[in-house]
């Protein structure tokens, strides 16, 4: 951990015991930013109330027992008793440059988190048989960038793709399959698009609802076979849900993400445990019977009328539900899969739905209190009327259309910019801009909010956008390239390698042999960049902690504007050997950073733009 602010924590906590007494040495230094000096420490004001004295002066007692030699040049007390500190620039280059070495060895790319959890994490979740929508793609992309930091944390993440892939609609799907036959072109509509498969079966069994005979009996026969174990429905049943697998794979190909069939756990899974679950609820007093359903009623969980709200575990028709099937999931996760942090990544409108299943698996004892349980809420994406985002002919937006536009769009432009490129360096480069900008406008917006789809802001160069901070890296490569340092620097010089997250296997070798130049932090300019490279770590601490990967998407924003700026104002080719040394390695550490960041968020460092 190279962080000043952090760095300086104890020292203060350690005055502040010397000068109020032990009980208080764990005190938060209330660390801020200034605007007249590094950081700012606000915690007199509130030490004064309790030690009955004035602010001033119970700073000033702080600031008497404050040892900061070597790491500030200036201490003040400014205004009502806040503590203004100014970093000693030689310390910071000392930070900046452990940094740099620190990022140029995979093995220490990131400082791991002091203590590592095992975290399941629950997201994507699509449905067999099923378009993907608009509507999957933020749980899809907040999650993987999730288990990315994570993991890059030193957490043991456990990835769970709790797809639909059980019920009753499969019936209807089953018996439509089994009509139309294996072969024919109808259904290679699973894999090609899979709401038309779903509407042909929906359309045949809305038609033949009043046929005794005909295909909607057949298909709710189907379903009872299903559930009972009829071998040839249950290998129809596999054959969808490998069809729709390679769907799904295609979806995860196009966007970068990381789940594989290894990581899916859909409803399935839990069906053979469903009765016993709901007999142990029963058994334990927490389930009862309510109109002809079994229900569990957790406290503080009320409808509009004021009565109990009730979470439905078993049908009045015996059929179970979403709510039994997350409760065995829950359990499952906790017992099993030991885990002690548990989050999903799924839609805001499930929150109370989900709270009310980890109310009941507490009451159960499934879910103990040393075990965290954390709905990661996902909001709506709207179009330009601010509403949850619909094609023109208002069904939901299909997400395979929508990330080849968005790659369409980026190669128009692309092809116009930059036309010396060869044709497959900008067919590369339009898919890494492209999809890059859609997972950033997902990823760059609270979690928990919503947001207005709009492809032109998206791909724009200028604001908090993918295509800028995916400029300012290709930026920084053309700079080092053109010093002729490039491969130096670079992890072997390939695209992903700066990045120092997960670097190609001979890494370490090859930045072991990279130039040592240390780095001079001297200008305003270079000291800006300086002490926002050093807050990469804590940055990523954040993120763990709260889950909001837009945390990052703001550390990468603000770095590329500050490497901007620094660049405007500090030449770096036409300065002379030993400073242009320090700013080329200074340029080298930024585009670590940047590049590691965003392969962080899942997305791709191109190497032109």
């Amino acid at each position: 951990m190279n962080n000043p602010a952090e760095l300086v924590v104890p020292r203060v906590q350690a005055a502040i015991a010397t000068a109020f007494g032990e009980e208080f040495r764990h005190t938060d230094p209330v660390v801020r930013p200034s605007q007249f000096a590094d950081i700012q420490i606000n915690a007199a004001m509130a030490l004064a109330k309790k030690a009955g004295l004035p602010p001033r002066d119970a700073a000033a007692k702080i600031v008497d027992a404050l040892d900061l030699d070597g790491i500030c040049a200036g201490v003040e007390i400014s205004g009502p008793g806040f503590i203004n500190l100014s970093f000693d620039g030689t310390w910071i280059e000392e930070l900046l440059n452990a940094e740099a070495a620190q990022a140029a060895s995979p093995a220490t790319a990131v400082t791991p988190a002091a203590t590592p959890r095992r975290v399941v994490v629950d997201y994507s979740s699509p449905n067999v048989a099923k378009e993907m929508h608009v509507g999957h793609l933020r749980t899809t992309v907040v999650g993987d960038s999730v288990v990315k930091v994570l993991e890059a944390l030193g957490d043991t993440v456990i990835r769970q793709n709790h797809i639909g892939d059980w019920g009753t609609p499969f019936g209807m799907l089953i018996e439509h399959w089994l009509e139309i036959g294996e072969d024919s072109p109808e259904a290679a509509l699973l894999v090609e698009d899979p709401s038309a498969f779903y509407q042909a079966a929906r359309a045949k069994f809305d038609a033949s609802a009043a046929d005794a005979d005909g295909f909607a009996t057949r298909a709710r026969l189907r379903v009872v076979a299903l559930q009972g174990g009829d071998a040839e429905t249950f290998a129809v049943w596999q054959r969808l849900v490998a069809q729709s697998r390679r769907y799904f794979n295609a979806i995860y190909s196009m966007l970068g993400i990381s789940l594989t069939d290894d990581h899916i756990a859909g409803e399935s899974s839990y069906d053979a445990h469903l009765a016993q679950l709901c007999q142990e609820l029963e058994e334990r007093g927490l389930a009862r019977i309510s109109d002809g359903a079994l229900c569990t009623f957790p406290e503080g969980f009320t409808g509009r009328d004021g009565q109990p709200l009730p979470l439905i575990i078993r049908k009045s028709d015996g059929g179970y539900g979403y709510g039994t099937t997350d409760l065995a999931t829950i359990r499952y996760r906790v017992r099993d899969l030991e885990a002690d942090r548990v989050l999903y990544v799924v839609g805001a409108p499930q929150n109370v739905h989900l709270r009310m299943v980890m109310a009941t698996a507490r009451d159960a004892g499934w879910l103990p209190d040393t075990v965290e349980a954390v709905h990661v809420q996902i909001g709506n994406v709207l179009g330009e009327d601010g509403k949850i985002l619909k094609s023109r002919s208002g069904a939901p937006v299909k997400l395979m259309a929508l990330l080849e536009e968005a790659v369409d769009r980026a190669r128009a432009v692309i092809d116009a910019s930059r036309p010396e490129l060869s044709d497959q360096e900008r067919a590369v480069t339009a898919r890494q801009v492209g999809i890059g900008a859609v997972k950033y406008a997902d990823l760059s917006t609270g979690h928990d909010t919503e947001y207005v789809f709009d492809f032109d802001r998206m791909l724009a160069l200028t604001g908090n956008t993918g295509p800028y901070v995916q400029y300012a890296a290709a930026r920084i490569r053309s700079i080092l390239r053109k010093a002729g340092v490039l491969e130096q620097f670079a992890d072997g010089g390939d695209a992903g390698g700066l990045g120092g997250v997960t670097p190609a296997p001979d890494a370490a070798e090859t930045a072991d042999s990279g130039p040592a130049t240390a780095i001079a932090v001297v200008e305003p300019a270079e000291r800006a960049l300086a002490l926002h490279l050093l807050e990469f770590d804590a940055t990523l601490n954040k993120v763990r902690d709260a889950i909001e990967p837009h945390r990052l998407c703001g550390y990468l924003f603000e770095l590329a504007q500050l490497f901007t700026s620094f660049y405007d104002q500090c030449p770096v080719l036409k300065a002379e050997e030993s400073v242009r040394d320090s700013r080329l390695a200074l340029c080298a550490l930024v585009l670590r950073r940047l590049s590691g960041g965003l392969d962080l968020l899942g997305i791709e460092t191109p190497e032109n733009m």
